[in-house]
């Protein structure tokens, strides 16, 4: 009896100990568990933070011109950007965000005001998130009350292009073989002249590249057409003047509607004033109150709606009617006036010539030469 005493005490002793290593046991589970929930709750804000940080550097990116108002466009266009991300189902705060600009990927990031006094060489954009401080709900004993988490996003424009979309589906005349260039920057330049200009009676220089009908031209010009081209193309031709198409499409970008056409999905300028020229227009920004500033009577507008790109076509590629053209190259010019009432159709443009980022596009080696002057945003790291 004794020793079965002895026995049944001894197990009694051991049950409270597999007890406590239970209990120790069990405690620490619940922390690696309450641990696991937490690191994955950091890691999807951190995802989330990363995120906003890309779309913040890519908005940035967009806004380079190579001119000053493109940096002041360039911060603005981050914050924005920024502040369209949830954190904890609330705005990213921008206090503290920090966007710096550099000619190079890798090194010599300067401030914005150092930027706008090297804006036409400017072709990086970083954006810093600051610390954002997060709860721990499990993990407080291991990781303290919260945790402080940040990200880093650089932006920039692509290489030189060789594809492009967006254009307008409409010619202006390029120089032949041999010739002088006929576009210099800052020059102005008038858009479907007459036939005897420069090209054979029947061609108002309209191309069918989205499709034939007078619907495909107001949308083309209004919006920039669909179908991608390098240059190099060769694309059909439209006979006929089409001027109310013409009028309607080119027109939405100066806050003038006509022919159905959406304002939502084609806005006017943030900047309607006519005969200014793009230098002004891109000053204009920075100081709204001039004036060289007209915003849009009843629409919303958005910056650089004026701005388009052209294909060139030399004038030897025309003949009467309806024909396929070869597309020479492409080229960014400022709308400086909208399209008349007249039966012409005509409207005044200005060639632009820095190295800027302007709509879609994209680099194909077997596609032809490039335009060392047009870029897209591109996401470096």
């Amino acid at each position: 009896m004794k020793r079965s005493n002895g026995r049944h005490e001894a197990r009694r002793g051991e049950r409270g100990s597999v007890l406590a290593v239970s209990a120790i046991g069990m405690m620490a589970f619940l922390m690696a568990t309450g641990l696991a929930v937490d690191v994955s709750h950091f890691y999807l804000v951190r995802t989330e933070l990363q995120n906003a940080a890309d779309a913040a550097a890519l908005a940035g990116a967009s806004a380079l011109n190579g001119h000053a108002a493109g940096i002041d466009d360039a911060n603005d266009f981050a914050t924005q950007a920024l502040n369209k991300y949830e954190f904890n189902k609330k705005t990213i705060s921008a206090d503290g965000l920090t966007v710096e600009y550099s000619r190079n990927l890798d090194s010599g990031y300067v401030t914005e005001s150092a930027a706008k006094t090297d804006a036409q060489n400017i072709r990086f954009v970083r954006v810093s998130l600051p610390p954002s401080a997060v709860a721990t709900t499990f993990s407080t004993m291991i990781l303290g009350k919260a945790v402080d988490l940040s990200a880093k996003a650089t932006a920039g424009m692509s290489v030189p292009l060789n594809i492009f979309c967006d254009y307008l589906p409409i010619t202006a005349i390029d120089a032949e073989d041999g010739d002088p260039l006929r576009f210099q920057k800052g020059q102005t330049y008038t858009i479907r002249r007459p036939p005897g200009d420069f090209i054979e009676p029947g061609n108002y220089q309209i191309l069918a590249i989205d499709g034939p009908g007078a619907s495909d031209d107001r949308i083309g010009l209004g919006k920039g057409v669909r179908n991608c081209l390098p240059a190099g193309s060769t694309v059909q031709t439209k006979p006929g003047v089409s001027a109310g198409a013409v009028r309607q499409g080119i027109n939405t970008r100066f806050g003038d509607y006509g022919g159905g056409l959406d304002p939502a999905s084609y806005p006017p300028d943030t900047n309607v004033k006519e005969n200014i020229d793009h230098d002004t227009y891109l000053n204009s920004r920075i100081a709204p109150g001039s004036g060289n500033y007209q915003p849009p009577t009843r629409y919303a507008g958005k910056d650089d709606r004026r701005e388009v790109l052209i294909p060139l076509v030399k004038a030897s590629e025309f003949s009467n009617g309806r024909d396929s053209v070869r597309i020479e190259r492409f080229g960014l010019f400022f709308l400086k006036t909208k399209v008349g009432a007249g039966n012409g159709g005509e409207f005044e443009v200005e060639f632009i010539k820095y190295k800027t980022v302007q709509g879609r596009g994209g680099y194909d080696p077997g596609a032809g030469p490039v335009n060392p002057d047009l870029s897209i945003p591109v996401l470096y790291k």
